[in-house]
């Protein structure tokens, strides 16, 4: 187990099991938490998204759920870690050991303000498996499906609250689907793509509770490398992470 900078000081803990991508730093930022929010997390693998929303943020409370107890411990060792260096912010996240799938019979319903997930890409059953566990986990619905995943966000929110999750771009139709029927209304939609002149590799989606049907915000397209290499956004999102401070 190593320690990883986040930037402003904040650390979290990684292995070769469990750690964070690029992917996980843009729906990060994606999510746009608000100082005062209630921010729920499912599927926090080593708890970086947490980290990274109280790095220069206030938020409420950010519960962050996992069923991996290797996670759900790395995330409390990162929270007492960033304790020690006086980061008092740190005490705002409360890991949870749990199953996305038992979501309505744990926590109450409609008490949050924002719910994240970074969800597995692939479909059970379907490409090749890691022979690690925790990458299966990450990679494959083995332990949840997208609509596990869309019914506890639904039951976590309040009326108007928000939902940000990424997927790749193929499975584009069944998040849509499975967000529209747990009454999560795609708001927002933003494709990233490696270069200018590359297929989009990830899209990012917010939806909203309740929300009425009929309109969704296309962003422009997230550029991630162009000849100089990072983007002047990339650089921007990836802020003091970028430089190891």
């Amino acid at each position: 187990m190593r320690t990883e900078p986040l930037g402003s000081g904040v650390e979290v803990f990684v292995t070769d099991e469990n750690h964070f991508s690029t992917d996980t730093i843009l729906l990060a930022d994606f999510a746009a938490v608000r100082n005062g929010e209630r921010v729920f997390e499912l599927g926090t693998g080593c708890g970086t998204i947490p980290l990274l929303m109280i790095r220069e943020h206030t938020p409420q409370s950010v519960t962050a759920l996992d069923i991996q107890e290797e996670a759900i411990e790395m995330l409390t060792q990162s929270i007492a870690h960033n304790l020690a260096k006086g980061i008092e912010r740190a005490g705002l996240i409360r890991p949870v050991l749990g199953d996305i799938r038992e979501v309505s019979e744990n926590f109450p319903a409609g008490e949050c303000d924002l719910v994240v997930c970074n969800p597995p890409y692939k479909l059970d059953g379907t490409g090749i498996k890691s022979p690690i566990g925790a990458k299966n986990i990450a990679l494959h619905e083995t332990q949840c499906t997208l609509d596990d995943i869309c019914k506890a966000a639904k039951r976590l929110l309040r009326f108007g609250g928000r939902f940000a999750v990424c997927q790749r771009p193929e499975r584009l139709t069944d998040v849509l689907s499975a967000l529209r029927e747990n009454e999560l209304e795609p708001k927002k939609l933003r494709f990233v793509q490696g270069r200018a002149d590359k297929a989009p590799k990830l899209f990012l989606c917010e939806a909203k509770r309740g929300a009425k049907q009929g309109y969704m915000d296309v962003l422009p397209a997230l550029i991630v490398e162009d000849e100089n290499g990072f983007t002047a956004e990339m650089r921007e999102i990836y802020g003091t992470y970028k430089d190891g401070r």
